[in-house]
């Protein structure tokens, strides 16, 4: 093969490759909205009950739901859990996610960042550099696939922190994903010796995060003495991201049949919340995602323990709809959870982390 020929096949092959991530990444989004990709009613929330205060001893405009986040002071205890990067309509959707949680004091994580990891040598921090200066103010977490980081030196993660100026970078696994996606990348061998080195090296605080089957007692064990920030559990109970690839997958594969075999596979978001405070020392922050679809869920999730509450497929629908309607449903969480607050009696989450919280 002549270099011109070679070069062209090479670009060809690239062209093709973008093109299959981009529609990936598309097709992540379509199905992530569908209600037969969402595991409802395994997150465990219908089990806890809050103690109702018939005399709070307090107004409620008092009610305070600020809370600090990894050192900073935020308005709220919520966040947008990172979804979607890498297609045509991920920028307008994230901008539209990013200016409202700037505005209330929410933080926001983005999509994945392998395609700028992959990249560093192209011109391709051009979108991540204008998007940091639009939104100066906003509590941002970067995001890269643990199979990524396990292959990848520290010094390039690091320029792809760097290239979105986050306040944290969020490494997700999920292991059920990779080996039902067609295009998955299930190679976790060394993944807990690539944590801890990201952990000591990385210049950035790091979390660790599920994509929806949640952490066990004993997985959580094992990171509890490497240096993390927090860890999201991000449990069963919302989008399950074995239901989409298997969605996604040839029919009657032997990937969709599995996907069949295993939609409801994970640690529920209570149990893994408790496994969590259990487990992990105070100086790693826990977070909790995975079906949470309103401010009670939120507040029960803060009683067990949870510091930052995340919301994923709501904010989606919600921002789909528009900015009034974002808005709209982000001032819904942020009220529902101080009426919680203020029929358990507690001024603050802090206060309502120490109420009592019957589980079933």
């Amino acid at each position: 093969m002549r270099f011109g020929t070679k070069v062209k096949f090479i670009m060809k092959i690239k062209v093709l490759n973008t093109k299959q991530f981009e529609k990936r990444k598309a097709d992540h989004i379509q199905h992530s909205l569908e209600a037969k990709n969402q595991a409802e009613g395994q997150n465990g929330l219908d089990r806890v009950h809050l103690v109702h205060e018939a005399l709070p001893d307090l107004n409620f405009d008092e009610i305070d739901i600020s809370t600090i986040c990894i050192g900073k002071r935020l308005k709220t205890p919520f966040f947008v859990s990172g979804m979607t990067a890498g297609h045509a309509d991920a920028p307008a959707i994230n901008q539209l996610l990013a200016s409202a949680c700037e505005s209330r004091g929410w933080a926001m994580g983005v999509g994945s960042q392998r395609r700028d990891l992959e990249s560093l040598r192209e011109a391709t921090s051009g979108e991540w550099v204008q998007f940091r200066k639009s939104y100066q103010n906003l509590f941002l977490i970067g995001n890269l696939g643990i199979s990524q980081v396990i292959r990848a030196s520290v010094a390039d993660i690091q320029k792809v922190t760097d290239l979105l100026e986050v306040d944290m970078l969020a490494v997700h696994t999920n292991a059920l994903q990779e080996i039902l996606q067609p295009e998955g990348t299930p190679q976790f061998k060394g993944c807990l010796k690539a944590i801890q080195r990201l952990g000591l090296q990385l210049r950035v605080p790091l979390l660790l995060k599920e994509t929806g089957c949640g952490f066990s007692s004993s997985t959580l064990k094992k990171v509890s003495k490497m240096k993390l920030a927090a860890v999201d559990i991000s449990g069963l109970g919302g989008t399950h991201w074995g239901r989409i690839e298997g969605a996604r997958a040839e029919p009657r594969s032997l990937q969709a049949l599995a996907s069949q075999t295993f939609a409801n596979w994970g640690e529920s978001t209570v149990s893994s919340v408790i496994a969590g405070k259990k487990a992990l020392p105070k100086k790693i922050e826990l977070w909790a995602t995975g079906g949470v679809r309103n401010g009670l869920d939120a507040a029960k999730l803060i009683a067990l323990g949870a510091k930052r509450i995340g919301y994923a497929k709501p904010a989606l629908e919600a921002a789909l709809k528009g900015e009034k309607a974002l808005h709209q449903w982000m001032e819904q969480q942020e009220f529902e959870l101080k009426v919680a607050l203020f029929c358990t009696g507690s001024l603050t989450p802090a206060i309502l982390r120490k109420r009592k919280c019957l589980t079933k």
